[in-house]
This record gives structure tokens, sequence and C-alpha cells, in this order.
């Protein structure tokens, strides 16, 4: 049986982790923050930009007998979609073929989204049920990235319950190789033009 919360952020901040939040002294200020508002239970605003962003994220489930597994979904940016307020959806393209989220889903449909921004040292936490989508074809061609080579076996659907963005501490600041790619070109021809206006001067 699920015990009514009060607050969003009671999807994880249970009695025992508010035991320990009490013991080291943080209770307080998560308090304040539970008074205040809690976490975000909507995707609006900047927040469907962020997740539309991604490239990489991982996807958290659970089997019947409460072992968590942990598994990566990986796409050109946008193949996370913000459907509505309530729903992120993507088309989950065939792999390794263990279904290993597939089965957990449907013995436990809870699952946690974690997406990280090494660029902007950011990343945000989702807590939801998910549900696998097979046979819609209308759904996966709506949620397929255009031109991007694989092949969808069927669409996942998230119902976020809530969300919390963390702060940038400790994170490490990475970038994807296309950017550093763009970055150089753009130096390298930067460069080439300063040669070519000092050859001009020197003649």
């Amino acid at each position: 049986m699920t015990t009514p919360r009060q607050y969003s952020s009671d999807i994880a901040f249970t009695p025992s982790v508010k035991a320990i939040q009490q013991r080291k002294g943080s209770r307080r200020a998560y308090a304040h923050m539970e008074e205040g508002g809690s976490w975000e239970t909507l995707l609006l605003g900047d927040i469907k930009a962020f997740i539309e962003a991604q490239t990489s994220v991982f996807l958290a489930s659970v089997n019947a007998e409460g072992q968590p597994y942990i598994q990566h979904r990986g796409g050109p940016a946008g193949f996370l979609q913000v459907l509505d307020q309530h729903t992120i959806g993507f088309a989950d393209f065939s792999g390794n073929r263990q279904y290993i989220t597939s089965g957990n889903l449907i013995d436990n449909p809870r699952v946690h989204l974690f997406l990280i921004d090494y660029v902007h040292q950011q990343r945000v936490k989702i807590w939801g049920e998910a549900r696998a989508v097979e046979g819609d074809t209308a759904l996966e061609a709506r949620l397929m990235p255009a031109g991007y080579k694989a092949r969808p076996e069927q669409v996942i659907l998230i119902t976020v319950t809530a969300w919390d963005a963390n702060c940038p501490k400790h994170i490490p600041q990475r970038f994807e190789a296309s950017d550093v790619k763009q970055a150089l070109a753009e130096r390298d021809q930067r460069i080439a033009e300063l040669e070519r206006q000092l050859a001009e001067l020197r003649a």
C-alpha cells in the first residue's frame, strides 16, 4: 500500500531519509523547501527545452524483487520529447534484446530518469511511472528522430510525478565531440584568415 504524500518531494524523502536529514542537520532547510512549494510536478518553461536538448540519459527501473537496474538511452537532441506537461516519451530503439527494462515495467512501473548536461554542469532528476507501447506506428513516427539510423522497437511513455534540479557541484565539465570539432574548425578558419592578411601586409 502506498503512503499518501504530503509533498511532491516525499517520493524520495521517505521517513528514513528525513530521519537522517534531521540527524545530520539538513532537515530544517528541506522542510522550508517543502513548505515553499516542494519539487516541481509539471513540465513547464525551461525544463522542456532542457529535456529535449539531451543526447544521453539514464533510466532506472526496479524488478519485482526490488532489484534496481539502470539503462542508458541516447540519440540526437530531440529524441527525448515532452508530449505534454505531465508526459515524456521516446522511441525505444532495438538493442541487445535483453529486455530488462521492459520486463521490470511489467512488474513495477515506477522509474527514475537522470539527465546530466556536462557542458553547463546541470542535472535534473525525474520520478514517474512508465509503460511500453508496442505497435503504435503513428506514435513511433512522431517520436522517431528524422534521419536517425535506428529501428524503433516500441515507445516508452513516462508520466512524471516530480522533478528536481540539482546544484552543479562536483559535475565535471565536458564537451560534445561535435562541438569541439566545430570550435577547432572555426579557430583554424580564423588563423587562415589572419595568415592571409599578414601575407598581404608583407607584400
